[in-house]
């Protein structure tokens, strides 16, 4: 019986997978251990508050609420991301993250991704730094 819902449960993390939200605390030791931080905000975005040191900026959303998904999934790829890539994607308050973690989740395939609950603003109102964007 315990076997089966092992394995029940571990079925059930496939077929519902979804980006995994992380408190600042585990957001910092990832990003210590090497996990890719994403920043999918905007170039105005940026630019007003900063970024966290070492994110990649990649514009995901732009300001009229497009996307191109191919154009991003190719800039991931840049970076050495594949499906199985552990890796943690940032914007102003989460809400874009849930959304595009979930999608690359369910619709893609990809296993490992983690955002930062809160996003920016949740990480300034820990008084944690973040240093001027640089195009």
């Amino acid at each position: 019986m315990k076997k089966f819902i092992t394995l029940l449960i571990f079925i059930s993390s496939i077929l519902f997978a979804e980006v995994r939200d992380l408190n600042i605390a585990s957001f910092e030791k990832l990003k210590k251990n090497g996990i890719p931080v994403i920043d999918i905000r905007t170039p105005q975005e940026w630019r007003e508050s900063g970024i966290i040191a070492g994110s990649h900026t990649i514009m995901f959303f732009g300001p009229d609420g497009r996307y191109d998904i191919e154009a991003f999934i190719g800039d991931l790829e840049k970076l050495g991301i594949r499906k199985n890539t552990p890796f943690i994607l940032v914007c102003r308050s989460a809400n874009r993250t849930r959304k595009l973690g979930n999608y690359l989740a369910d619709e893609l395939g990809y296993e490992n991704v983690y955002h930062l609950t809160g996003g920016i603003l949740n990480w300034k109102r820990h008084d944690k730094p973040l240093i001027p964007y640089k195009p």
